[in-house]
């Protein structure tokens, strides 16, 4: 089996909130760590992977599916993986195309022991995909984490339902595990240390949750994920599965709670030992002109910017607020809320890009605030004072 390079070291822990630093071969990820949804290769909204290193991203997100049926991995493949065509030397995550068995349940999907048949969104084709297409289909992306292959169950789904769910997904993820092995070994694999993640799935309900984790800990694998939370069960219940499920996990291995991305669930999250995060909330709200401010999220829409010239955010250093640093030392300048308001208005690409940028810098400014607070052990008094902000903001 090919050595995967990996180190995942917690640098800083305050009760179950824990900041790692996690090595892999395409560079460092500093823990708690936000990933940006490129979905297709690419941040909505006109951002570039210039644009992600300007604003400190650590890891991009694509997904399977989407970028097998639109190019096509084995394309991909040939000319040199994900992380030449986007121009991107640093982790790239792809998700293993499981949560379209949920998603498209609507295209006459069928789901049976061998994976998933279902129809193309964009031209109605029937595709099949399995833990074994996944795995070679991630390869041929050449990301640095590539995820299990699952099906992720409707949150208040019924027992019934989820139990053979759950196993079925457990004996997909041994597959994939095996797949996974027999890929890193062939000669013509791009990334020969790709390393593979398990989904922890089972709804609402807690003893399938914690068995589900004890047995797919039992895998050893480099790293583990909560699925199937924010499908349709209230906060209440995503933050109990949380408090439930990752003790059971290895606290020694990255943890991933996936596609959960509000500002206050991410804070919940780590405090009950998250690691990753990834939600398309901060590039789909900025293409719509909501951008997150430290008291507010603020609507540019409204008629109260059209004269207001002060930054998105005070104090805020990403490009749409601050500029772009010059050749002396000094700052461009930053645009408006009244200028991005027109531009928005005019229907310019320019102001959605903007607005992206700063959710996206602001996102990532909230994960290091996160990572500082636990290392240097003040995590208890920045959380209270984090969720007090947001919980204004959401009043």
């Amino acid at each position: 089996m090919a050595a995967v390079k990996m180190k995942y070291e917690i640098v800083g822990q305050c009760g179950r909130a824990k900041s790692a630093h996690m090595e892999t071969v395409h560079g460092v990820i500093e823990t708690p760590v936000f990933m940006n949804v490129g979905t297709v290769a690419a941040i909505k909204g006109g951002v570039s992977t210039d644009d992600l290193r300007l604003i400190g991203t650590q890891v991009e997100l694509s997904n399977t599916y989407h970028l097998h049926v639109r190019t096509g991995d084995k394309v991909i493949k040939s000319l040199g993986g994900l992380h030449k065509l986007m121009n991107w030397n640093k982790p790239i995550l792809t998700d293993s195309g499981g949560f379209q068995v949920y998603s498209l349940a609507k295209t006459g999907r069928k789901i049976r022991e061998e994976g998933v048949e279902f129809r193309s969104h964009i031209d109605g084709r029937r595709i099949f995909m399995g833990p074994e297409e996944s795995m070679e289909i991630q390869s041929n992306l050449a990301s640095t984490i590539a995820m299990a292959f699952d099906e992720c169950p409707p949150a208040l789904a019924d027992r019934q339902y989820i139990e053979p769910s759950v196993e079925r997904t457990t004996r997909w993820l041994v597959r994939c595990k095996k797949r996974m092995e027999e890929l890193n070994e062939e000669e013509s694999t791009i990334n020969k240390n790709q390393l593979l993640f398990g989904i922890n799935q089972g709804g609402i309900l807690s003893d399938v949750r914690i068995n589900h984790a004890k047995q797919i800990s039992e895998l050893e694998l480099p790293g583990y994920a909560v699925g199937g939370l924010a499908v349709g069960e209230s906060h209440e219940d995503m933050y109990r599965i949380l408090d439930e499920v990752v003790p059971f996990l290895p606290k020694e291995k990255p943890t991933y709670l996936m596609g959960v991305g509000t500002p206050e669930n991410m804070v919940e999250a780590v405090d009950r030992g998250i690691d990753f995060f990834d939600c398309v909330f901060p590039s789909r709200n900025g293409r719509h002109g909501h951008v997150y401010h430290a008291y507010g999220k603020l609507n540019l829409w409204n008629l109260a910017y059209e004269k207001d010239l002060r930054p998105i955010e005070e104090g805020c250093d990403c490009p749409a607020c601050k500029g772009i640093r010059l050749e002396d030392g000094t700052y461009s300048g930053g645009y408006s809320r009244a200028y991005i308001r027109h531009l928005l208005k005019a229907k310019e690409i320019l102001g959605m890009r903007l607005c992206v940028l700063h959710n996206l810098s602001y996102y990532n400014r909230l994960m290091r605030e996160m990572r500082m607070a636990i290392r240097e052990g003040r995590w208890d008094a920045w959380k209270t004072e984090a969720l007090y902000k947001l919980k204004v903001q959401n009043s």
